[in-house]
């Protein structure tokens, strides 16, 4: 099977944005999370997270292989009903600076089944165009994606366990109780450590609601991913992180926020509302609410460490 698509971005370009495992995550609607598990030479082992149908998440391993104009790649293993699953990323540079991407999967069931291969056919010809639909976009519009997105993290020492860090977080349901700007919170775990839930927050001035759905990828006790999949108005991307990490002290948590703002809704912050006044307000308001969080959870773990 073979999509393509002429982008208007140099082969660099929308190559180094298949590696940039972050903001893939953050611009393509169906990446939750990827991160590398090996890189050597040439040779990468990739584990992804993606939304199905927006209630579920699938992840699955990927063995890539870096070669003159392009990637292959193929699922270590294939999951089922898949015996093998294969493919490359082909870029082709043209005289007019702009890429040819071919993108080419070949797949083989685990039983001969003629209907289930053409509905396979059909999936993996719709995740292919969605795929080349968000490098065509990001690609083309880096550069007003970039004014239009903010990137940033807060870091805060913890002199307490790494378990009871993580746990504080981990447990969003008991959010409302423990966090003053989360007003309703509803959790869905019916997968371990895959986690969706519908929150309410108020900004701490009041002066704005959001009702927001997330979807976040546990990994005990190193780190915690989320994505908003149904977002507040005043922006078209959220996702991030918190990361914990051990020294000889204690722990050092930190948050990570990648916020890409709708020029169509400025006006939600008030008439003559300019981008980089929503960057700062973000920065501001996303800082509050995640050090916030931090200091809650490090109240916690320091008080059960008996400090």
């Amino acid at each position: 099977m073979e999509e393509s698509r002429v982008i208007a971005a140099a082969a660099e370009t929308v190559r180094g944005l298949i590696d940039d495992l972050d903001t893939w995550s953050h611009y393509h609607p169906a990446a939750v999370h990827a991160e590398y598990l090996e890189r050597k030479g040439d040779e990468s082992l990739v584990e992804q997270w993606a939304l199905t149908g927006g209630e579920t998440v699938r992840t699955w391993k990927m063995r890539r292989w870096d070669k003159e104009g392009g990637i292959a790649f193929a699922h270590e293993p294939a999951a089922a009903p898949f015996a093998d699953v294969h493919g490359e990323w082909v870029f082709e540079k043209r005289d007019d600076q702009s890429t040819l991407v071919r993108m080419v999967h070949e797949f083989k069931l685990a039983e001969e089944d003629a209907a289930a291969a053409e509905r396979h056919r059909e999936k993996i010809r719709q995740g292919s165009v969605g795929f080349l639909d968000t490098l065509q976009n990001v690609s083309e519009n880096r550069e007003e994606l970039s004014r239009l997105t903010i990137t940033f993290e807060d870091p805060l020492f913890i002199a307490g366990s790494i378990e009871d860090a993580y746990a504080y977080l981990y447990e969003a349901d008991k959010w409302p109780e423990r966090m003053p700007h989360v007003a309703a919170l509803q959790l869905e775990e019916t997968v371990p450590n895959i986690q969706f839930f519908d929150m309410d927050t108020a900004d701490p001035d009041g002066a704005h609601r959001h009702s927001t759905r997330s979807v976040r990828i546990c990994l005990p006790h190193r780190r915690i991913v989320y994505k908003q999949i149904k977002l507040p108005k005043l922006l078209d991307g959220h996702t991030g992180h918190w990361d914990f990490s051990e020294t000889p002290e204690g722990i050092v948590a930190t948050t990570r926020h990648t916020a890409t703002i709708k020029p169509s809704a400025l006006d939600v912050l008030g008439e003559g509302t300019t981008v980089q006044d929503a960057r700062n307000y973000l920065r501001r308001v996303l800082t509050n609410n995640s050090m916030s969080n931090l200091r809650l959870t490090k109240a916690y773990a320091e008080e059960r460490a008996g400090w």
